[in-house]
């Protein structure tokens, strides 16, 4: 997650913030942990590993929000901490449990993936303070990355075991690609302000899902990751139906001076 607006732009001649930068490290480490598990074949711990270092960068940028330690270091630190842990890890990962199997199509694929996540991150980066409120434009990555390894953990929760070889997924790290760098709008959770007094139904329902994620994290992280997922492509079409609806309702009203025969 990004940090929003830093507070200073005098470089680091006034040194930087330690606690959300090591957050941020943390998370980096996860990445890096995830690629060396990768290499030695253990494709269920490198899973776990980016899951943690998405929960580490989820809490970095609240951490620096909350404290007011936002700075310019900090957001571009940030983001190539992104891209070793939600875009090299995962598509090193992702290559190496299923995609190596397809020969050209599978590192075309996890290249892809890898590209896309970062054109994203660049693209961010250039229009944080145009990009509507509340909203990400095109899929984050953190969130295609936690999807790969939710995918991964359900499979070896079922029981699988070693790599595995399917053309869905294939399409799949093809279709998250597309998301990354599509205009598609997807919620940023931001306004989810923990602080703020909220209606006690509101209490009631996280600490349900997060019951249910303690039961069954696998599962549950899976189903987590995809809704976010499919919630981006869904509410594109609803607000398209509603767009053409109002338009139509438009050109349904009588024109003023005009006598309706």
């Amino acid at each position: 997650m990004r940090r929003g607006k830093w507070r200073d732009r005098d470089g680091l001649r006034r040194g930087v913030y330690v606690l959300p930068n090591l957050i941020t490290s943390g998370s980096l480490f996860a990445g890096f942990h995830s690629i060396a598990s990768t290499y030695n074949g253990n494709f269920e711990k490198a899973a776990i590993g980016i899951v943690v270092g998405a929960i580490l960068d989820g809490l970095d940028g609240r951490v620096a929000r909350m404290t007011h330690t936002t700075t310019r270091f900090g957001v571009e630190y940030d983001s190539l901490a992104d891209l070793v842990t939600f875009g090299v890890a995962p598509a090193f990962l992702v290559y190496g449990w299923a995609l190596s199997a397809f020969g050209r199509w599978g590192w075309l694929a996890a290249f892809l993936y890898l590209i896309c996540g970062a054109l994203r991150l660049a693209r961010f980066n250039v229009q944080i303070n145009t990009v509507e409120k509340g909203q990400f434009n095109g899929l984050p990555i953190p969130a295609a990355a936690v999807f790969v390894a939710s995918m991964i953990l359900l499979f070896y929760y079922l029981g699988g075991s070693g790599s595995f070889k399917h053309f869905a997924v294939l399409l799949t790290i093809y279709v998250l690609a597309f998301l990354m760098v599509s205009t598609v709008k997807f919620n940023s959770f931001k306004d989810l302000e923990p602080l703020r007094r909220r209606p006690f139904n509101t209490l009631v329902v996280f600490v349900f899902l997060a019951l249910l994620l303690a039961a069954e994290p696998q599962v549950m992280t899976f189903v987590f990751a995809t809704a976010y997922i499919v919630s981006g492509p869904v509410g594109e079409v609803v607000d398209a139906i509603r767009r053409r609806r109002t338009k139509h309702k438009e050109s349904e009203k009588p024109v003023p001076g005009h006598d309706a025969n």
